[in-house]
Parts: structure tokens; C-alpha cells; sequence
């Protein structure tokens, strides 16, 4: 309830945030499992009693259309965008249709996603939407209520192929309700602070970007230019390139390294638990009882979104068939040369736009730089330092972000559920 209420029991960090908030002065028992105690002015309501349900319907897919002919039409949450839906297709019209100020449930894997109208729309099986019944229940309000409400329809969602909700679920959702003008008064209260702390997120994502250009620039020079600024240099003959250290030299990828894919292994043979580890287009899935590998080696996502991203493996390993294996040869470096791979931008030379592959024998007779395996000791190392300083402040911005997430959905259940007053700070 408030921090009094709470105190001498073991609070997450988002729940000392709510602690600059005293509790309402008196409070009752709500009658609801697992929503406790509420302001004792307030009630409960279930959301059927104060809006009306619109569950949604499809048309024949055959009506559909991408053109922007007709009216926009919302197939499920993957519809929802940041701030409003964002539709992919339109359909001349509409069995079950919304209209501006409509809150949108998602009844359908991932259950609960939400998301408000901002126009007319037609809306598929795998949305409910709800119409705010006034004067009893602020729109805005609502919005944040259920927003909280919401998240539990994950533990009632049943199904074999996918799971969902019916109507009856998101019927009986509960409302915590003051009078009107407190409902405001919180509305607006949390659409100043959820505001601020939006903003805070995106300074520190915009951050955590700069700092990701920043990895890449560093490598790209590294293994381009060399460590040592007044080092000689020349004209490499190859574009992306430019010059490189005058002592260096320019090779074809394939000189450096064989690259294969590796092995196909069954989603059955993997477990959580096993003697070695197997690594797909983007690190290790699982482990598994065999391997196909031994050493050390730079692995490239091979399909899919994961095109062309780098990860290394040593020791003994299963490389499954999303990964390529760049085995370096004689006198190479295979964290440099993990480097170099990196900084070769290899997802731009995928095939196949529905399901981008790796082009692996073209990016093998790819020109690369070449310094000796000393150079590349050295560049590997420096960049392996260097590298592991980016990547910890990374770490540390991404758990502030976390944080600050968590404080967001901390104040909004708080204040909607009654267990802090913030009728004073919305003044």
C-alpha cells in the first residue's frame, strides 16, 4: 500500500521509487483476490459493467488489400504501434469496426498487448475493443486501468495452437474506480510522469546507439587502419577500403579463412542442460552430448535476421547449420579475424529478400587487409580492451533502462489500484 503499509518487507527498487508517495488515510478490503486493499472511498467494478465489449471479426481474406484502399483494418497487436495502430491492410469494410477513443485488447498470443484507436478501424478475431461507458469512467483513466488489468489475461489464456482469451475474460477484468474527478487528476498524473520517464528511455536508447557506432567505428579503424596514427599508408585498390598501413597487404577472404556452414541438429537433441555447447546464428541455443568442433573460431549468422552477425566459439562445440564457421588458417588471428568479419558489414551481401542467406562464396573472394599475425595479436587485444569498456557502459545504460521500466509500470499500477495518493502531485 504506500511505503508504510510496505515497510518491513524486502521492496524491489521500482517500489522504493513510489516511496516519495504516501498512501491514501484509509483503506478497505476490495473483495478481489490479488488487488487487496483499496482507498476506502473508492469501488470495484468489473469492466462489462462500465464499457461496452466489440470482440473483432474477420472478413475473407480475399477482401484484404495493402493500397490504402478502404478502411484500415488491425489483425492483432503486431498491428500496434508506439503510440496509435499502424494497420498493414485495408478492406472495403468491416464486420466489427471501432472508432477514435476505442481501447484495443490483444485476445490472442502474446494476450494483453494494448493499444487506443485514433480513428475508425476494422478489427480481426485477435482483438477485443473497448468502449468506455461515461460519465462514471474517465477515457484516459481506463486507458491506464486496464493497461494494468490486462497483463493478467496471460494467466487464463488457453489453446493448443495458439492461446487466447475469450469475450467473458476481458469482461470480467477489475475496474478500481474513484469519482470522476480523481480519476482525472491520476489520468493526468501519469501522463505527465510516464512522459518524463519515456523521455528519460529514449535519451538513454539514443545513448546506448551512439555508444554501439562508436564499437563499430573503433573496430572498423583497427582493423583497417592499424593502431599506430602516423604509420605510412597507400592506396589499397579497393573501395570500401581506402588506404590501408603501407605494409600491409591486401588478400582474398578465402585466403585468410575456410568458411563453412556447420552441421544440422534437431530442435530434440538440444537441451538446457549438456556436455557441449551449440551455437546458432546468433550464440549458443543449448548444449548437446556431441561436436562438430574443436578450437577457436568466429561464427557468422548465416539466415534470417541474424545475417552476417559475428560470435565466437572455443573449445569443443556443435555448429548448427544457421552458423558458418570461419576456420582461420596459417598465421591468422581468429579473434582478429572476428574482428575483421565484423567490420565487413556481411548481412549487406545476403540473398533473398523473404529470407535473407549468407552468400558464403562471395564474401570468401571478398579483398581483405592483411597485417602479420603479430599486428593482428595486437589489434585483437587492443580491441578486445576497448570493446569490453563499450560494452559494460552498454550494460550499465540498458539496466537503467530496466530500472526505469520497471518504475513506470510500478507508478501505474500503484496509482490506478490505490495503493499511493497522488492527488496532491496532479494538482
Amino acid at each position: 500500500m504506500g511505503c508504510a503499509v510496505m515497510s518491513g518487507t524486502r521492496r524491489k527498487e521500482s517500489e522504493m521509487g513510489l516511496c516519495r508517495f504516501k498512501p491514501y488515510p484509509a483503506y478497505k478490503d476490495s473483495g478481489v483476490e490479488g488487488l487487496g486493499e483499496i482507498p476506502v472511498h473508492w469501488e470495484v467494478r468489473r469492466l462489462k459493467f462500465v464499457s461496452t465489449l466489440i470482440m473483432g471479426q474477420s472478413p475473407p481474406s480475399e477482401r484484404y488489400n495493402a493500397s490504402g484502399d478502404g478502411l484500415p483494418f488491425l489483425q492483432g497487436n503486431a498491428d500496434f504501434g508506439a503510440e496509435h495502430p499502424e494497420p498493414r491492410v485495408f478492406c472495403p469494410e468491416a464486420p466489427k469496426t471501432v472508432k477514435a477513443g476505442d481501447h484495443l485488447i490483444s485476445v490472442r498470443a502474446p494476450v494483453g498487448a494494448l493499444n487506443t484507436a485514433d480513428q475508425e478501424y476494422g478489427i480481426g478475431r485477435g482483438l477485443c475493443a473497448v468502449r468506455i461507458r461515461p460519465p462514471l469512467v474517465d477515457n484516459r483513466f481506463a486507458r491506464w486501468s486496464i493497461a494494468v488489468s490486462s497483463h493478467g489475461l496471460d494467466t487464463v489464456a488457453v489453446g493448443s495452437t495458439y492461446e487466447a482469451v475469450s469475450a467473458e475474460d476481458v469482461s470480467t477484468l477489475v475496474m478500481p474506480l474513484p469519482q470522476a474527478t480523481e480519476q482525472r487528476a491520476i489520468a493526468a498524473f501519469l501522463d505527465r510522469e510516464t512522459a518524463e520517464i519515456d523521455a528519460l528511455v529514449a535519451k538513454k536508447e539514443r545513448l546506448i546507439e551512439l555508444l554501439q557506432e562508436k564499437r563499430t567505428a573503433l573496430i572498423t579503424r583497427a582493423v583497417t587502419k592499424g593502431l599506430d596514427p602516423n604509420v605510412p599508408m597507400k592506396d589499397s585498390g579497393v573501395e570500401w577500403l581506402g588506404e590501408i598501413p603501407a605494409h600491409w597487404e591486401v588478400k582474398g577472404l578465402k585466403r585468410l579463412a575456410s568458411l563453412r556452414a556447420g552441421a544440422a541438429i534437431t530442435s530434440e537433441s538440444i537441451e538446457e542442460i549438456g556436455e557441449y555447447p551449440v551455437f546458432g546464428g546468433n550464440g549458443i541455443r543449448g548444449f548437446t552430448s556431441s561436436y562438430t568442433h574443436e578450437g577457436e573460431f568466429p561464427l557468422v549468422g548465416r539466415q534470417g535476421a541474424l545475417c552476417g552477425c559475428v560470435n565466437y566459439a572455443s573449445g569443443r562445440f556443435w555448429a548448427s547449420e544457421h552458423a558458418v564457421v570461419a576456420a582461420p588458417r596459417a598465421e591468422v588471428h581468429p579473434q582478429w579475424l572476428g574482428y575483421l568479419l565484423r567490420a565487413m558489414s556481411l548481412n549487406s551481401y545476403s540473398e533473398s529478400a523473404a529470407q535473407p542467406g549468407l552468400a558464403v562464396d562471395t564474401i570468401s573472394a571478398l579483398p581483405v587487409p592483411t597485417p602479420a599475425v603479430s599486428e593482428q595479436r595486437a589489434i585483437a587485444t587492443f580491441l578486445g580492451r576497448e570493446t569490453a569498456r563499450i560494452d559494460a557502459l552498454i550494460a550499465k545504460v540498458r539496466d537503467a533502462i530496466d530500472r526505469l521500466k520497471e518504475l513506470r509500470t510500478a507508478l501505474i499500477s500503484g496509482a490506478v489500484t490505490g495503493k499511493i495518493d497522488v492527488r496532491e502531485e496532479a494538482a
